[in-house]
């Protein structure tokens, strides 16, 4: 393999920040965690205990028990849009309802060494009815699994919509229907999909296993177009669901199923089977015979690293240092755009490039002598990294954004500058980009530089957020500032005199300040499908290693070049020593 100038980067924890520091930063984060593993713990038990008894009474296992079933027994498990419809109640007849995790479990796992997306209904919930926002959680799986051609596990025990409900899941673009469409574009982009009916598949949830190659039902398994209530009603008929569709009717007569089995542990048994028939794991190839090795530096330590004041700045290598492999680093363009780093490094063995937002004040090139703010875009970084974006591309070199950043750089210099058209360019990029790219918020994602910076809206095929995520076009005190400017003066203070007046303009900045702060809450923003999933700092490697293995196991699908034709040896010699 060609030379990739890999090089040292971070510093053992103490050199950078001393204990009573990294207590300060690990107590900030500590409420937030336990928050996070709370709520993870809450989403995880579905409507609750008693419900899981009445799903095993049954002779059937819980959406989350045939997961564990299913995976490989050292894959971990990396669950995604846990949180949709969080803090979301829905009233029938009254009664408050929760959809925990909108009534699925959507996870990316191993089977048989390879990556796999599984979409589990949650028998817990409602009989694994879909809910407002599941149709859109479970095509978001879908979509991942089609970017990716990972192959997508089915595990169907699912009564169709959620009735009192169905307005707000039925219609629209990404309603249920939608869910069908997806099947059938990874069906047209030859992605394995397998599916297993373990229990109720009404209506939608019929339809869903059909498009899979292989579908596998248990003799308590039944697929149908309407259910015996509902033809009892229409046609006066006294006829089981079983009688109507179970496996008797579609392996042995319609040939809509291809296998049946006894019970559950049978069919997650013959869904592994399938999967391992399925193409292999290319990222063992792709890894040219270098093995993953951890950080030199713990990737535990990210819990650490970060102020507990989102002003406050820290050093970003600190924490690419703690996510790449031996703490090895080649950060291209060192000298250009320093607001911006941009480099490559492994990752589970694996190159990948990185992109993240510099927080301490750095050199104006306009200026000499002077420092500007960081963790805002300037003319030179918005180039560098659409630069380091097109060459990433056109190397097939995955993408790993890490955002910190308060937006665009504003001003008559930066309109002068033309920071709209170089901002248009990196847009550009980023929006035609065929490369997997995923984005982790760190701390601030905030204006039209959480665009640039590859957020949602450009389709980047995972978002994760930290519990320290800030997401919004302006932060609150800022936005309230800009709501009564009019009140204050050239500092920013309230300008009257008059102590009822003042009293009011103090309530009402309070006020918006107060609203845009719960605004930004990422479990808001998780909630409302904003980001995919809430990780701690410490989790974020092992996740960006999955993520970036799922995305070269696949083979024949885009573009991967070999390190000596890549673009970035070209971009390194040209800007070698400038600025």
């Amino acid at each position: 393999m060609a030379h990739v100038p890999l090089r040292p980067i971070g510093d053992a924890r103490a050199r950078f920040l001393d204990d009573g520091e990294a207590r300060r930063h690990a107590d900030g984060l500590a409420p937030r965690l336990e928050q996070l593993h709370a709520r993870r713990a809450e989403v995880r038990e579905g409507w609750g205990s008693s419900y899981a008894e009445r799903v095993r009474q049954k002779g059937k296992l819980t959406a989350w028990e045939r997961l564990e079933a299913l995976r490989d027994a050292d894959a971990p498990v990396y669950p995604f849009g846990s949180f949709v419809n969080w803090g979301v109640e829905f009233d029938q007849a009254g009664k408050k309802l929760r959809s925990p995790g909108a009534g699925v479990i959507t996870a990316l796992t191993r089977v048989h060494g390879r990556w796999v997306v599984v979409i589990s209904n949650d028998n817990t919930v409602a009989s694994g009815s879909w809910w407002p926002q599941t149709p859109e959680k479970i095509e978001r799986a879908q979509e991942l699994a089609l970017r990716l051609r990972i192959p997508v596990a089915y595990l169907v025990d699912c009564s169709g919509l959620f009735l009192p409900e169905q307005a707000r899941s039925f219609p629209g673009r990404t309603g249920a229907g939608h869910i069908f469409k997806m099947n059938s574009l990874l069906s047209a982009a030859g992605v394995p999909q397998v599916a297993g009916v373990f229990g109720d598949c009404i209506a939608g949830g019929g339809y869903m296993p059909i498009i899979s190659d292989r579908v596998i039902m248990t003799e308590q398994a039944y697929m149908v177009i309407a259910g015996a209530a509902l033809i009892k009603g229409a046609k006066s008929q006294k006829i089981t669901s079983l009688d109507i569709g179970g496996p008797e009717v579609h392996v042995h007569q319609s040939g809509c199923a291809d296998l049946r089995v006894p019970d559950d542990a049978a069919c997650l048994a013959a869904i592994r089977e399938e999967l391992e028939r399925t193409p292999s794991n290319g990222s063992d190839f792709r890894r040219g015979g270098v093995q993953a090795a951890e950080p030199a530096f713990p990737a535990a330590e990210l819990d650490l690293v970060f102020p507990p004041d989102h002003r406050t700045v820290y050093d970003v290598r600190q924490v690419i240092a703690r996510l790449v492999d031996r703490s090895l680093f080649w950060e291209l363009m060192p000298q250009r755009g320093r607001e911006m780093l941009t480099g490559i490094g492994r990752i589970g063995g694996l190159y990948a490039g990185f992109v993240a937002n510099v927080q301490e004040p750095v050199p104006d090139p306009e200026h000499r002598g002077r420092l500007k703010p960081g963790g805002i875009l300037y003319r030179e970084g918005i180039a560098k990294i659409a630069a380091f974006s097109r060459a990433c591309n056109d190397d097939g070199i995955p993408l790993i954004w890490l955002q910190d950043i308060a937006g665009f750089d504003i001003g008559a210099e930066a309109e002068a500058h033309g920071l709209l058209g170089y901002g248009s360019s990196l847009i550009y990029s980023n929006s035609t980009n065929s490369v997997p790219m995923f984005t982790v918020l760190l701390r601030k994602a905030s204006g039209a530089g959480y665009y640039a910076m590859a957020g949602l809206p450009y389709e980047p095929v995972l978002q994760l957020a930290t519990p320290m995520a800030r997401l919004a076009v302006m932060e609150g005190r800022t936005l309230a500032i800009a709501t009564y400017n009019t009140k204050l003066d050239d500092e920013f203070r309230i300008a009257t005199q008059d102590p009822s007046e003042r009293a009011t303009i103090e309530q009402g900045m309070a006020a918006v300040e107060k609203r845009i702060e719960a605004d930004m809450d990422p479990y808001l923003a998780a909630s409302r499908r904003d980001v995919d999933e809430i990780v701690s700092p410490a989790e974020l490697r092992p996740w960006l290693a999955a993520l970036v293995e799922a995305a070269y196991q696949s083979t024949g699908t885009r573009r991967v070049k070999n390190p000596r034709i890549w673009s970035l040896h070209d971009l390194e010699v040209l800007t070698e020593g400038a600025g």
